[in-house]
């Protein structure tokens, strides 16, 4: 059984293995083995393991590779490049999520779909901007779809950081920056100042900004912590880490600490103290209320399905404003209040 997304269901639709093409025969983010898959980006909950074949962008390669086994059999396009896949024209265009993240456009005889995957429309010197597509329908995320959620900017955000770890170094305490691995923790790196002190990194995260890193973004200097000589002083450093390190033994080895999580959900307010964490910075890698709608209303889209979020209250808020809009109902997670997946797996590497 499957759900027709667009007008044409031959050009997309839902099933049981995730979003599905038809006539081009491929599937975007699948979350079953297929044969085919076009990821949008490098996340655990749009790129999983066991597919024959994966299609990405040239820009987020790198980081699908270190997520899936290195051997897998993984072909890159540019952004805005056009293929022919059994007729089917298919294009990746940046989504600004994290490095390498693409909105898929998928065209047959003039109907145009596009799946945005996760984005984001703020500035972001770690990836490429989001870029608004045309289309007929268009699958989107609606992770922050809530008017509460309105993002400030990056530079007052990355300016709170840094005065949070000079407080803490004036009281002798280790600085514990938890983020995604992935995405979240090379933003917060970028916005860091490198002058206050040794910034560190957790395995996890080491292994993700060296990737970034071989793709040409350019971040501070960090070290690995498994490298660090004994009697190494954390007192004045600033350590990167999954949340899934947050209440395990691991934590230990830093002495006397102050812990921050970064995420759109310290918008909230008992989030920060349902983490159990001395501070909480409001960075996301999603669009805020705002952006979401300008987003939706830049693609000029017919037809908009809503995904992982808030769907039900951005359809009925679409539909207030005479739009054609429903629910799709995907196992795509967006940006969750919980550890990343696999996380804790990686504190060996640290």
């Amino acid at each position: 059984m499957s759900i027709a997304v667009s007008e044409n269901p031959k050009l997309l639709s839902l099933t049981d293995r995730g979003l599905y093409c038809e006539v081009g025969d491929f599937y975007v983010d699948p979350w079953r083995s297929v044969e085919n898959a076009v990821i949008t980006h490098a996340h655990s909950d749009h790129a999983r393991w066991g597919m024959k074949r994966y299609l990405c962008s040239q820009e987020g390669e790198g980081v699908l590779r270190r997520r899936l086994a290195l051997d897998s059999d993984i072909s890159s396009f540019a952004y805005g490049e056009r293929l022919n896949i059994n007729g089917v024209h298919v294009s990746l265009h940046p989504a600004g999520h994290i490095l390498g993240s693409a909105q898929v456009r998928i065209e047959l005889d003039g109907e145009v779909a596009v799946v945005s995957g996760d984005y984001k429309t703020a500035p972001d010197t770690t990836c490429s901007a989001f870029e608004p597509v045309r289309c007929h329908t268009f699958v989107t995320e609606c992770t922050f779809g809530l008017p509460i959620y309105r993002w400030e900017p990056d530079a007052s955000i990355f300016a709170s950081i840094n005065d949070w770890w000079r407080e803490n170094q004036a009281r002798g305490r280790c600085s514990i920056l938890m983020g995604y691995a992935l995405g979240k923790s090379q933003r917060a790196l970028s916005g860091l100042d490198p002058s206050i002190g040794p910034i560190l990194a957790h395995g996890a995260v080491h292994a993700m900004n060296e990737a970034y890193r071989d793709a040409g973004i350019s971040l501070p200097v960090t070290r690995r912590l498994g490298e660090l000589p004994t009697g190494f002083d954390f007192a004045q450093a600033l350590v990167l880490a999954p949340p899934s390190v947050q209440g395990s033994t691991w934590l230990r080895r830093f002495g006397e600490v102050s812990t921050a999580f970064m995420s759109g959900w310290m918008a909230v307010r008992g989030a920060k103290r349902r983490r159990a964490m001395d501070r909480g910075f409001v960075l996301s890698d999603h669009v805020d209320w705002p952006s979401l709608l300008g987003a939706i209303e830049s693609t000029g889209a017919e037809r908009i399905w809503a995904t992982h979020g808030y769907t039900n209250i951005l359809v009925r808020h679409l539909k207030e404003q005479g739009k054609w809009a429903e629910v799709l109902s995907t196992e795509w997670e967006g940006e969750q209040d919980a550890s990343e997946p696999g996380a804790a797996d990686q504190e060996d590497q640290a």
